[in-house]
């Protein structure tokens, strides 16, 4: 992944700052509450959701395990309808790939639509030393980019801003990247559009480059996909004469009925509708029609490492939905820039380590920004256990091991910092396998329990320091159980 958030601190101190800032937790409360109430509506619309959820998670798993198969039938595909297919193992090659084909059509601009794979690599600052400027056109995108931001939501880039603050943005920046915003510009929502749609159009009628992403791919025919809900995408896939797609190689689908399952799911989780307002598919080029040049740039990325774990693979399910982010408690009060990464929220803090491994102090945190609550798991549609997964990848950073980077198989050393509960586990671990000691230990818990504090001294503090610890009983299970004859005496 690109280094857009290098300099971030780890999680714990970037979420202490968080915290403070009344307006940003005003923000998020109110935006995460709306869109989780309407969500919940429109699946409870569904009869068939839990079996359209296992679907999902079985295609998108049966396809993970044949990806191999799949990617050269996808290109295989494109190239038979006229378009050209890249690989690029990682994000430079990929920004490579992406500004020489933009060079060679003379063009100094592109229009883009919103992308998680871009911004993953950093391809607009790519573009940008190139000489190449890129204009976000998605509404929320373009608030980011405005102000000079990063987005801190997978769908609702900008849900940390508040209208007010979008009205600032718009009258102060926009007369530098285009058209500036009307005289008198209120924060109403409909005048905010208005100005938006009116700095953006001269864009759309002028731009020969179009950049996008898509959410899904379809080997069978090779056709690519994106959902949304302005029309903004449908204008840079349809207008410019060249269009340039990055996608991760994880968004692929067998074949055109797969993608039934995910029309219906991915609309209901992400914006709560029924279906997105615009649906646009395209199938390498037509004489007359649409772009008369099409490129597709395939990303790894990191994706064919997390692909060799076994537990972590399943977090290459994910359809960007963000419903993880809108149920949970960590994101809510922290928020999206916390993370120091595109991918913020619970899917966020197992995708990322995963693809950037847990070398830095930012990534090795992210395993731990959850209270393992498992909301997000329940309202994954493609049934991503992330709590198992964050518990997996909180095992490598504190005991390291084997792991695979690049292709080459590993052994990551324990990162520093966890030696106490590297200590802890091992001693857990010695005492579990051998019941007379553990016996022991339960006995002498339970006669010393007066005497027991109520927070952990040294590096147990931060625990205990927001949550109670819990209560020794006065006599071990197993006591208890002997004394009672397994409770048929009616002991207590």
């Amino acid at each position: 992944m690109s280094g857009t958030f290098v300099g971030m601190p780890a999680f714990p101190k970037a979420a202490h700052e968080a915290v403070h800032d009344q307006t940003l937790r005003g923000n998020l409360r109110h935006a995460t509450h709306t869109i989780r109430a309407k969500r919940e509506k429109a699946v409870s619309e569904v009869s068939d959701w839990a079996a359209l959820r296992e679907a999902g998670k079985r295609i998108k798993d049966h396809t993970l395990r044949h990806l191999d198969r799949y990617l050269v039938q996808l290109e295989e595909s494109v190239t038979a309808a006229g378009g050209t297919v890249h690989w690029a193992a990682d994000a430079d090659e990929a920004n490579r790939i992406v500004a020489d084909l933009v060079k060679a059509t003379g063009e100094p601009e592109v229009v883009k639509v919103k992308s998680m794979a871009t911004q993953e690599i950093g391809l607009n600052e790519a573009l940008e030393a190139e000489g190449i400027r890129a204009y976000e056109t998605d509404l929320a995108e373009l608030i980011v980019q405005l102000g000079k931001d990063r987005p801190s939501h997978i769908l609702v880039p900008a849900i940390h801003r508040n209208r007010g603050e979008i009205r600032d943005i718009f009258r102060g920046e926009m007369g530098e990247w285009g058209r500036p915003a009307p005289e008198g510009l209120t924060d109403t929502p409909a005048e905010l559009a208005e100005a938006a749609r009116l700095h953006l159009r001269e864009k759309f009628l002028r731009a020969k480059v179009g950049v996008s992403g898509a959410n899904f791919m379809i080997a069978e025919t090779g056709t690519l996909v994106v959902v949304e809900s302005e029309g903004n995408g449908r204008m840079c896939l349809t207008l410019p004469e060249t269009l340039i797609s990055v996608v991760g190689i994880e968004k692929i689908l067998p074949t055109w009925r797969d993608l039934e399952v995910f029309l219906q799911t991915l609309p209901r989780s992400s914006t709560a509708e029924r279906m997105n307002p615009y649906t646009t598919m395209w199938t390498g080029t037509t004489d007359g029609d649409g772009p008369e040049n099409f490129h597709l740039v395939l990303l790894d990325n990191g994706r064919t490492d997390s692909l060799a774990d076994e537990v972590g693979r399943q977090a290459l399910r994910c359809i960007r939905c963000s419903a993880c982010l809108n149920v949970c408690p960590v994101y809510e009060r922290a928020g999206g820039h916390a993370y120091g990464s595109v991918y913020p929220g619970p899917i966020g803090a197992i995708l990322s380590p995963q693809l950037r491994g847990v070398g830095s102090e930012i990534d090795a945190s992210l395993p731990y920004a959850s209270s393992l609550c498992g909301a997000c798991y329940e309202v994954c549609p493609v049934a991503i256990d992330i709590p198992e997964v964050l518990v997996h990848l909180r095992e490598r950073v504190v005991e390291g091991g084997a792991v695979t980077e690049r292709g080459n198989k590993v052994v990551l050393k324990p990162a520093k910092g966890h030696a106490a509960e590297r200590a802890a586990m091992r001693a857990a671990r010695w005492a579990f396998s051998r019941p007379g000691a553990l016996r022991a230990g339960q006995r002498l818990a339970s006669r010393t329990r007066r005497l027991h504090p109520r927070s952990l001294p040294g590096p147990g503090k931060a625990w205990s320091g927001s949550r109670d610890l819990p209560t020794v009983p006065k006599e071990p299970f197993r006591d208890w159980w002997q004394r009672t004859n397994g409770g048929k005496d009616g002991a207590k």
